[in-house]
């Protein structure tokens, strides 16, 4: 065999995608993860019946520094007692609520511990969760989860879990948080508004978040949303140094990674953000239907 016709055969294979597919714009394996934002990298396997609804998991285990609005660390188990602090779970169980999806919550790894058990939910969203959330049973079953078919969401600090783990890095976009500049509002421009989580916002609006610098920088994704750096008054220098990203700073984003679909946001710091900011739920709303599979996902 020609070692060209080697090198396709192994790029089918990582891929899977059957042979008469392959063109030269068939998405390409990355460390043996197909990625991207061609659709034939989703595992459409029957795993997810629109019939019986639509759920979500929300996982907010920190093992680091906590984000005030995920407020009092919550108790053992499945959908423990919320206090009054717990804005950002009370605000994704408000969305669930008016958008037709149910909402189950836990800051439990136990509940994470195997894929069949994830399969129930149509997407689970990591939730500013922080450092080593997952332990090794809960990688696993997240990796075979996506694999499966299933969606991922990750809000602000998911961006700041599972530090040196490759496949999750890959999850985020080949993405990672690096550090962030002074907490300040800022212009977000809408970078592609035909994406169910973009076509209610306007082309500007304004926002107030800690603005993660990244490193690094995500590739091979659908770019949704930007901050303008030219806006931020208070300067775009990271408390580690990083200098900015200029005029391509991506705030939300979305792929499909290694058979799932992945939507992504940097956003949502401060508490006013999951309390009353209509664009930024709005936004969170969007791309949690499309990553579960109730609207098209990444247009």
């Amino acid at each position: 065999m020609r070692p060209s016709t080697l090198v396709t055969a192994a790029l089918l294979l990582a891929v899977g995608l059957p042979a008469s597919a392959a063109t030269s714009d068939d998405p390409a394996p990355a460390g043996g993860v197909c990625r991207g934002t061609d659709a034939r990298c989703y595992h459409d396997w029957g795993n997810f019946d629109p019939a019986k609804g639509y759920r979500l998991l929300v996982y907010t285990r920190t093992a680091g520094p906590r984000h005030a609005h995920l407020g009092t660390v919550l108790g053992p188990g499945l959908n423990p007692p919320l206090n009054d602090d717990n804005v950002a779970v009370k605000a994704v169980l408000k969305l669930g609520q008016d958008n037709g999806f149910a909402v189950d919550y836990t800051e439990d790894v136990t509940q994470l511990a195997s894929a069949q058990s994830l399969l129930k939910y149509n997407a689970v969203m990591f939730l500013s969760t922080t450092r080593d959330a997952l332990d090794d049973a809960a990688q696993t079953a997240l990796r075979q989860y996506v694999r499966a078919g299933g969606g991922f969401v990750g809000v602000h600090n998911a961006f700041g879990t599972e530090y040196n783990w490759p496949w999750y890095e890959g999850l985020l976009g080949e993405a990672n948080f690096y550090d962030h500049g002074p907490d300040q509002p800022a212009t977000v421009r809408t970078v592609d508004r035909r994406d169910a989580s973009t076509q209610g916002l306007p082309p500007a609006w304004t926002f107030s978040d800690e603005w993660y610098n990244l490193v690094p920088a995500p590739t091979r994704v659908r770019v949704l949303a930007q901050v303008d750096e030219s806006t931020m008054l208070k300067g775009t220098r990271g408390n580690l140094g990083h200098p900015g990203h200029g005029r391509d700073h991506p705030v939300s984003w979305c792929q499909y990674y290694d058979g799932g679909r992945s939507w992504v946001t940097t956003l949502g710091h401060e508490v006013q953000a999951w309390t009353g900011d209509q664009r930024f739920l709005g936004h969170l709303t969007g791309g949690v239907k499309s990553a579960m599979g109730m609207t098209p996902f990444c247009r």
